[in-house]
């Protein structure tokens, strides 16, 4: 296995069950992702899209495989040490944003420093200087109603970024927003993969996908293509 190896997916398969009856959604998924590539994930609805962002995101285990993230065997990890591992490797964006109401912007990107016990002001510091990196220092006092929607990403990307996680994933983080404002989200996903780190991107939208440097498509639980853009950037192996 390569050094610059982040994601390491063999034979991956998820089924859930309704009643006695198992209903595969992941039929065996082999994927590799090194370190600073930038990902987008597509697929149809029921195509598995959704379950593998779960199972990356160490949200969801596998039924059947292996996935090493960063070196460590996540596949079978009990509940407790799977959240140790979110906090520090993974960086998520929603399309929801999923901001804390009564927390300021400054507040809400600070929250996994919370979990992982970095003392109050430390943590400010630390949400300011994200913060600055997505142009919202001047927003950073706000509530989430009081910023638009592209703000509201602008935090939630912050807060994603705070604890310098291994990857950022984000799931349909345009998907409320306009058109003007996708773009900008955009071109904060192409600085963050300039400045190292790794994206991976889930979307339905092939104007969103365009900004990955690889597309990997999935249909019906199995990858039907993995594809470079020709021209983009092509990680050192």
């Amino acid at each position: 296995m390569s050094v610059n190896m982040i994601i390491h997916l063999d034979r991956i398969q998820k089924s859930y069950f309704m009643g006695k009856q198992a209903v595969p959604v992941l039929k065996g998924i082999s994927l590799e992702i090194l370190k600073n590539e930038y990902v987008a994930l597509m697929g149809p609805s029921g195509s598995g899209k959704s379950t593998l962002m779960n199972i990356l995101g160490c949200l969801d285990s596998p039924t059947e495989g292996t996935y090493i993230l960063n070196g460590q065997d996540v596949s079978m990890m009990p509940d407790d040490d799977l959240a140790e591992v979110r906090n520090k490797e993974i960086g998520f964006v929603f399309q929801q944003f999923n901001l804390l109401p009564r927390l300021t912007a400054a507040e809400n990107v600070a929250l996994p420093l919370v979990y992982a016990g970095i003392a109050r002001k430390i943590r400010i510091e630390m949400a300011m200087d994200v913060l600055e990196k997505v142009s919202l220092t001047d927003r950073s006092h706000h509530k989430p109603n009081e910023l638009s929607g592209g703000q509201c990403q602008r935090v939630a990307i912050a807060r994603a970024l705070v604890n310098n996680p291994s990857i950022i994933l984000a799931d349909e983080p345009t998907g409320n927003l306009d058109s003007k404002t996708s773009i900008e989200i955009m071109e904060i996903f192409n600085a963050i993969q300039a400045g190292g780190n790794t994206v991976v991107l889930v979307t339905h939208e092939e104007d969103i996908s365009k900004y990955a440097h690889r597309v990997v498509r999935l249909k019906d639980g199995i990858i039907e293509t993995d594809k470079r853009r020709e021209g983009k950037y092509e990680p050192a192996i």
